[in-house]
């Protein structure tokens, strides 16, 4: 293939069809993107159903416009490519059999891609840096601490025995009256908060098991909630939703450092939605000091 292919990227696992241009693997001609939060914020996260409607009735418009942006046409792309999971099934479902037939029609390869291997390597697209490296993805479905020992080898350290760390923000913020997505509004109000101001607790295992559990964390916010509404308490929005974001990160953070002990690495790449999350950045960035190297992804 030629040196400055062009692909043709399509995302549907969840509750956005993106439609990018990318030329020789990196640089990023168009992203165009048409989001689903209005439609679900109602219900206080994404329902199945009405996600896959909505990337069947945008999907050909999203893939026009990407095209227009990136200055080019179908018969200028040289690849498809598609999420092909893990992700909503109907969802996938639409993603997956639109690219089919646009490769077909296009006589084009096709190349399904691993949700959770695109969160990693969207890493790649400003940063210069080269496995082997850890990785931590976190997002609203999804918890991993994965080694990247080479391209295309990995090694799952970790990974959520229950809810993810997005998934708990969402259930967390919807019980706060916060709305959807949880992530970034618990990130906004939590500046104002006191971390320290409730303590809430959050599953350790054995030494050397790098699992996450996140749903114990939910429902003891829940159960303080609770707590102080049957007492006629006061709840500080702020203080909860900043104690709650603290016991989150810590526990990302404590098995990030363990497993960079564990394989002697010296880069860490954050990768998902929650690697939006200021307070994990910051500290991630603060324990790495100068010991090792902190790689976050495109805002």
């Amino acid at each position: 293939m030629k040196e400055n292919f062009i692909t043709l990227g399509i995302e549907t696992s969840c509750d956005e069809t993106s439609v990018s241009v990318v030329r020789g693997g990196r640089t990023i001609l168009s992203n165009t993107i048409f989001s689903q939060i209005k439609q679900h914020a109602k219900y206080g996260g994404v329902v199945p159903e009405i996600a896959s409607r909505q990337h069947l009735e945008a999907i050909s418009h999203v893939t026009q416009k990407s095209l227009e942006d990136a200055s080019i046409g179908f018969d200028d792309i040289d690849l498809v490519a598609v999420t092909q999971g893990p992700g909503l099934v109907g969802a996938l479902l639409v993603g997956v059999s639109y690219a089919k037939g646009l490769a077909y029609a296009l006589n084009k390869p096709l190349v399904g891609v691993n949700h959770i291997e695109g969160h990693i390597f969207a890493n790649f697209l400003e940063n210069d840096f080269a496995p082997p490296f850890l990785c931590l993805v976190v997002s609203g479905g999804h918890s991993h601490l994965i080694y990247v020992k080479d391209y295309g080898d990995y090694e799952i350290m970790g990974r959520t025995v229950d809810d993810a760390a997005g998934e708990a923000f969402d259930k967390v913020a919807r019980a706060l009256g916060l709305g959807y997505p949880g992530g970034p509004l618990i990130d906004k109000i939590a500046k104002s908060g006191d971390e320290s101001a409730i303590s809430f607790p959050v599953a350790h295992f054995e030494e050397g098991n790098l699992s996450f559990s996140f749903s114990g964390i939910k429902s003891a916010v829940l159960n303080y909630l609770n707590h102080q509404k049957q007492k006629a308490l006061p709840i500080i929005v702020e203080d909860v939703a900043a104690s709650f974001q603290k016991a989150v990160v810590d526990a990302l953070v404590e098995n990030t450092l363990e497993a960079m002990e564990i394989k002697k690495v010296k880069i860490i790449a954050l990768a998902g939605g929650v690697a939006a999350n200021s307070r994990l950045r910051e500290e991630l960035t603060r324990r790495a000091g100068t010991d090792f190297r902190v790689q976050f992804p495109p805002m």
